[in-house]
């Protein structure tokens, strides 16, 4: 069977850091794209979370080399996610998530924006 890809948006913080930990190794699911803010945008993952990576395990061989993207990369995410974990705050949520739903990626929230939704 297939992994499905997913991609975490706000993956170098501390939710996102836990989305990355937690789909180490996954039996369906494989991280394939993660997004940061800009001061980690093209950054790979390993160097976006060095001297910050807070879990518990050695930051996973396949995320380590990933290239951090933007938010605004849309195309790029649905070109590499079958979907995507969202680890946003609350209010950047209530943008983001919609925009990427809107582009028909799936989208599984840690807000309360969308938690009912």
């Amino acid at each position: 069977m297939r992994k499905l890809k997913a991609g975490v948006l706000a993956g170098t913080g501390m939710v996102g850091q836990k989305y990355v930990e937690l789909l180490k190794d996954h039996p369906w699911f494989e991280v394939s794209y993660i997004t940061a803010s800009e001061k980690s945008v093209g950054k790979r993952y390993s160097e976006a979370v060095q001297g910050r990576w807070h879990m518990n395990c050695d930051i996973p061989k396949g995320v380590k080399g990933l290239e951090v993207q933007p938010m605004e990369n849309l195309k790029g995410c649905k070109d590499s996610c079958d979907f995507v974990f969202s680890a946003l705050g609350s209010e950047p949520a209530k943008e983001w998530e919609e925009k990427y739903a809107a582009a028909d990626i799936p989208v599984v929230s840690n807000a309360s924006a969308h938690r009912h939704t």
